[in-house]
């Protein structure tokens, strides 16, 4: 048995005590930096083995760092456990049923997500102590993805310093190595505040804050006409001022997410929101109060790093998936509307042009998608991940692992579903062999560790992380 294989099975034979905590953090999804009882799970399998574990890092009461080994190369795995508000799902039911009305949920796979990265340093660390090899690897336990943004704080108060890579993946519909970006985001509130008075007996006594927030929103929509293609605004009521129709609201709340390619790009979007918000409130004669939230940095792939990442996503191969886990997933995939398969096949076509029609109608139409995605570079980006942060800091790569009913979108109720089933666990255990692989390739193989840091290099030649949450703006 050579080495890969070696680590590969370590990880198989721990697979009960990744798979049993990972569905404990399935049901008990705690959302932002509240995740008290989810991350008890990776102090429990870290702790057991013999990582030293250093908690509350970055401000955060349930934030870590779990350290084995020591000397260079330090290698970094970032894991994930937080939940979504609002996606509370009966496990296993091809339909939305909340288990608890208005409850959280495990709609993005975090809780695979985070025992993922877990179960990679597990299998290095023991690979590394059969063998002798030396090195430091460092699991990092990260809230608040969702939002939040814990790793932007721990980034801000230099958790990832001395890191020579890290390691990180998401779940998806797909396996691919991930060759694009993301975007930069900002986030925060805006609060009017306003002058309550009677609305039919004293009108001209009021100052409506709602009318504010209102007239922010609609500057915001013409301001969308003289934005680059590429950024993204999105808003939410937070406060609308009450329920009485007859009393001019004197409240109002707003929170703001201001997304673009490039973080600079993103900061100059924000500040034209933050005036259009400063006209709504002159022209209602209120007052608003900004409360800045939580940033993240764009994603920048390392491509040495990717590319090992790639290779080891073949050594790992496909889900080993039988037909009864395959017609499983047919609950999921049969509740996908039109447009989303016609999306499938699309993508699939696109990614396999050398395939047949009729090969990849067949891919499209099959629940799960079990061939590899090929990886591509590319500048093109969607969505926002505070590992973007840690990527702006050291070497970093990640990948998606493809173990969600194809053509289902996170922060769904069909992926919380899905997140305690066999084919979740695989996907798991797939992750964590390709995370811990990768690692071993950084760990005996210096050329690595240094094309990476050559890459690395060139590619942020002249540009500095400079951090954009204030000092004064703690995680909450």
């Amino acid at each position: 048995m050579d080495d890969k294989q070696r680590i590969m099975q370590i990880i198989e034979d721990k697979s009960q005590e990744f798979i049993e905590a990972a569905d404990h953090i399935w049901g008990t999804p705690e959302t932002r930096f509240a995740v008290k009882e989810s991350v008890q799970q990776h102090y429990k399998v870290l702790e057991q083995e013999g990582f030293e574990i250093e908690k509350g890092v970055g401000h955060m009461d349930y934030a870590y760092v779990a350290t084995w080994g020591s000397g260079r190369p330090v290698i970094g795995i970032t894991g994930e456990y937080d939940a979504l508000g609002g996606l509370s799902q009966v496990a296993d039911l091809g339909e939305h049923k909340p288990l608890v009305e208005g409850g959280n949920g495990q709609g993005c796979g975090h809780n695979i997500l985070g025992m993922a990265a877990v179960a990679a340093g597990v299998g290095i660390k023991t690979f590394m102590q059969e063998k002798g090899l030396k090195g430091t690897i460092k699991v990092f336990g990260c809230p608040a993805e969702e939002s939040g943004y814990g790793k932007a704080f721990m980034a801000r108060d230099g958790v990832f310093d001395g890191l020579d890579l890290a390691l990180s993946w998401h779940p998806s519909d797909v396996t691919q190595a991930w060759g694009s970006s993301s975007l930069a985001v900002l986030q925060a509130y805006f609060d009017f505040t306003g002058v309550p008075a009677h609305a039919a007996a004293a009108p001209e006594l009021g100052r409506s804050a709602l009318d504010a927030a209102e007239l922010m929103n609609v500057g915001v929509q013409f301001l969308r006409e003289h934005m680059i293609d590429q950024a993204r605004v999105h808003y939410a009521f937070i406060d609308a001022g009450g329920e009485s129709a007859n009393v001019v609201q004197s409240h109002a709340r707003l929170y703001y997410f201001v997304r673009a390619p490039r973080m600079d790009q993103a900061q100059d979007l924000f500040k034209r929101v933050e005036k259009i918000a400063q006209g709504a409130a002159l022209m209602t004669e209120t007052q608003v109060k900004e409360e800045f939230d939580a940033a993240c940095y764009n994603f920048i792939p390392n491509h040495p790093l990717t590319e090992a990442i790639d290779r080891n996503l073949d050594l790992v191969g496909p889900l080993p998936l039988d037909q009864q886990e395959l017609d499983y997933e047919r609950r999921y995939t049969d509740t996908v509307p039109e447009a989303g398969k016609q999306r499938v096949l699309s993508r699939t076509k696109e990614a396999f042009p050398d395939l047949t029609d009729e090969e990849v109608r067949k891919m499209a139409e099959s629940t799960m998608a079990l061939k590899k995605y090929p990886l591509v570079f590319t500048d093109t980006a969607s969505g926002s991940t505070d590992v973007g942060d840690v990527s702006w800091q050291t070497p970093t790569a990640q990948f998606s692992g493809g173990f969600e009913p194809q053509g289902t979108s996170a922060h769904s109720w069909q992926w919380a579903a899905n997140g305690k089933s066999s084919v979740a666990h695989k996907g798991l255990l797939a992750a964590g062999k390709t995370l811990a692989l990768t690692a071993y390739d950084a760990f005996t193989d210096p050329d690595l560790v240094k094309a990476a840091k050559e890459d690395f290099g060139k590619t942020f030649a002249g540009q500095e992380y400079k951090v954009v949450i204030p000092d004064d703006v703690m995680p909450h």
